[in-house]
C-alpha cells in the first residue's frame, strides 16, 4: 500500500492540473488549435505552420486563402496560436529565422528594420492583420475540439505608421482600446486586446 499511494497521489495531481496545452500531441491537434486564432470564415482553408519532434517549423497543411495559422510551440509554457495576413509571412519567416540564429529581441527588431529600409525585406503595402490566441492555463479537449482558458489579441500592422498618420495613441486610453506599438518603424502596428472573458 506504501508504494501505491505515491503512484495514485501523482495520477490525481496529473489528471486534475490544468497546463499549458503543447501542440505535439497530434499533427492534426496542432492544426485543429491553430486555426482557432483565425476568423471562423478563414479557418478551413488557412495555411498551417507547426512544430516537427524535433522543434522545427514545418508545414503541416496546405492552404487555399490568404490566411497563414502558427500552431503553439511545444518549448514555451504559454500556451499561443496565431493567424496573420501572408503578406506578412516574410516578415513573420525572418523573424523566426533569427530567433533560430539566437538572436535576442532587440537583434531581431535592429535587423528586420535596416533589411525593411532598404528593401530587402518585403513589408506589407497596407493593413495586415495578425489574430493571436493565447493563455497561462489553456486546456484543450481533442474530441470536442475545444479550447479553454485562451483569449484575443489583434495587431494590425501598418508599416512605418505614427500617431499622427493614424490618429491613435501611443499607450491605450483604456482596456480594451486601440492604441499604436512601435510608430513609425517597420514593425508599426495597432494592438487591440479585448478584456478577458473568463
Amino acid at each position: 500500500m506504501s508504494i501505491l499511494r505515491p503512484i495514485l497521489l501523482f495520477l490525481i495531481i496529473v489528471l486534475i492540473t490544468p497546463k499549458a496545452t503543447t501542440a505535439q500531441e497530434s499533427i492534426q491537434d496542432q492544426i485543429s488549435m491553430a486555426v482557432f486564432a483565425a476568423p471562423e470564415e478563414h479557418r478551413e482553408g488557412a495555411k498551417v505552420l507547426g512544430f516537427d519532434k524535433d522543434g522545427n517549423v514545418i508545414t503541416l497543411r496546405e492552404g487555399n486563402n490568404d490566411f497563414i495559422c502558427l500552431a503553439d510551440n511545444p518549448e514555451s509554457a504559454r500556451f499561443s496560436v496565431s493567424c496573420y495576413q501572408k503578406t506578412l509571412e516574410p516578415f513573420m519567416a525572418r523573424g523566426r529565422v533569427l530567433n533560430a540564429e539566437g538572436k535576442n529581441p532587440g537583434e531581431v527588431f535592429e535587423i528586420r528594420e535596416k533589411e525593411a529600409l532598404e528593401g530587402i525585406l518585403k513589408m506589407p503595402t497596407g493593413p495586415a492583420t495578425l489574430y493571436a490566441f493565447y493563455g497561462d492555463e489553456v486546456v484543450y479537449d481533442s474530441a470536442a475540439n475545444t479550447i479553454e482558458g485562451a483569449q484575443y489579441r489583434y495587431s494590425i500592422y501598418i508599416p512605418f505608421a505614427t500617431q499622427e498618420t493614424t490618429g491613435l495613441p501611443l499607450r491605450p486610453n483604456g482596456q480594451g482600446h486601440p492604441w499604436l506599438m512601435d510608430p513609425g518603424t517597420h514593425r508599426a502596428h495597432i494592438m487591440i486586446t479585448p478584456p478577458a472573458s473568463n
